[in-house]
């Protein structure tokens, strides 16, 4: 499928307004089957829902973004493109849009993911150096996030045979500065992603969502030093939740680092010693989590009642709750209820989650 020019434009367009994150972004799409009638739509929503606006970024914003994309010799790809990466296309809900640099081929290749501490040690390095160079040679794309210690070995140990580095500023952000070179050598041999704008810096709520995408492009995540508390394991649990295999591996109880990892594998994950662990867990027949209803609106009217709206941002809680259970508490159809949670997300009432999760915003 290969989408409008005009369609693109909506989408970015859409994926920039305030208050639209991937779950709301996909559900708007579901609702009115393209961004451009989205975006005609998001007013009367946002007023029915009980807001008085919303910032959708003006045309000059985006061409803008357009223009520094391409004086990069970036490409962009969004949701709904012919080459929208499949195995992040499976994820729920997947990023509406990716900034990339270098070979966008290699994401349609058997990807696996590689993380790990950022002071990691010289063991672990060379694990994960030497991992990444057995993964390669064996037909699979590596992916990391091109953080120092095990990210950056990962890289190197995968360069010659196809490496992906998912970072969470724009693809023109070097961070850290002291990888410049192996960013560099990334753009040439490899392939560098973003779901952030261009000219982009890093920040830390810009993580989760890289880790988020590293994991979902690849069918498993291998962690090779992590403290407990890491975005390495944040990594691994976004895995599991997206239904990709977890390996771990196993360290000295005596090095903090590997406590994650062996954390990792009293909770179920894979030992991981070599590459041959890794292919026979793929070898072994597996199937990703089935995905839920094609379309949540599916019978719900144009136009949702102010009251009902009202009626589901009463009944709604604090806590993550399946829209079906607030459809059964009220006595209506599912669409009805998807579509007043939608309307109640744009105006910054209730926060749209993954899994047809929903949950009061607080004030």
């Amino acid at each position: 499928m290969t989408l409008p020019d005009a369609e693109r434009f909506a989408r970015l367009r859409l994926a920039r307004t305030e208050q639209i994150g991937p779950v709301t972004f996909s559900q708007l799409l579901e609702r009115f089957g393209s961004a451009q009638r989205a975006l005609e739509a998001l007013p009367d929503f946002v007023r029915r829902g009980g807001a008085n606006g919303h910032a959708v970024p003006p045309v000059e914003q985006i061409e803008a973004e357009l223009d520094a994309g391409n004086r990069a010799g970036a490409r962009l790809i969004i949701l709904g493109d012919a080459d929208y990466p499949g195995m992040l296309a499976a994820v729920d809900p997947p990023p509406p849009l990716l900034w990339t640099l270098g070979d966008t081929g290699l994401m349609a290749r058997p990807c696996i993911a590689l993380v790990g501490a950022r002071i990691a040690s010289a063991g672990g390095q060379r694990i994960a150096r030497g991992l990444a160079q057995q993964l390669g040679e064996a037909g699979h794309v590596v992916v990391s996030g091109l953080a120092r210690g095990i990210d950056g070995a990962a890289h190197t140990g995968a360069l010659p045979t196809g490496t992906v580095a998912v970072l969470g500023g724009g693809v023109d952000d070097i961070y850290p500065p002291d990888n410049a070179d192996l960013y560099a050598q990334i753009t040439e041999q490899g392939c560098v992603v973003s779901e952030s704008p261009m000219g982009a810096r890093a920040q830390a709520r810009d993580f989760p969502r890289r880790n988020r995408i590293i994991s979902g492009l690849s069918r498993g995540v291998i962690v090779v030093e992590a403290e407990l508390r890491s975005g390495s394991l944040i990594t691994a649990r976004l895995a599991a939740e997206q239904g990709r295999d977890v390996f771990a591996v196993p360290g000295s109880p005596l090095d903090p680092r590997s406590r994650g990892p062996n954390e990792l594998l009293r909770q179920g994950a894979i030992l991981c010693e070599g590459l041959e662990d890794v292919e026979r867990a793929f070898n072994t027949l597996r199937t990703l989590r089935e995905p839920g209803p094609t379309n949540p609106f599916d019978g719900a009217p144009d136009d949702i009642e102010a009251a009902v709206i009202e009626q589901v941002a009463a009944l709604l809680p604090p806590v993550p709750t399946p829209r079906d259970e607030l459809a059964r508490a009220l006595g209506l159809p599912i669409g009805t209820v998807a579509a007043a949670l939608l309307e109640l997300s744009l105006a910054g009432r209730a926060e749209l989650l993954p899994g047809g999760l929903a949950a009061a915003q607080s004030p």
